[in-house]
């Protein structure tokens, strides 16, 4: 059976006015992951992020990146207990 995971992730750099959120929906959407991203007030992205753990590892690598306009300085990562609870990842406004 795969391991599950769930990470909350802190992006900090260029990452808003990006399509950073965008970008990491289809990501997400790629690694059939579950979740959610928004922006902070603070100028970071905020996102939660559940699936298989091989899965979400690629996620916050990705995440390292971003799209080809951003300019990504420091993923946070805090690993969180799975939940399970969502059944798409979305945008927050």
């Amino acid at each position: 059976m795969e391991e599950k995971a769930r990470a909350h992730l802190i992006v900090s750099g260029r990452v808003q006015g990006v399509c950073f959120r965008a970008a990491t929906q289809k990501a997400a959407a790629i690694f059939g992951l579950y979740g959610w991203v928004r922006n902070k007030h603070d100028g970071t992205v905020e996102a939660i992020v559940e699936g298989s753990k091989k899965d979400v590892i690629s996620m916050i690598n990705w995440c390292r990146e971003g799209p080809p306009i951003s300019r990504v300085e420091k993923v946070d990562v805090t690993w969180q207990d799975y939940h399970g609870e969502f059944s798409e990842f979305g945008i927050h406004y």
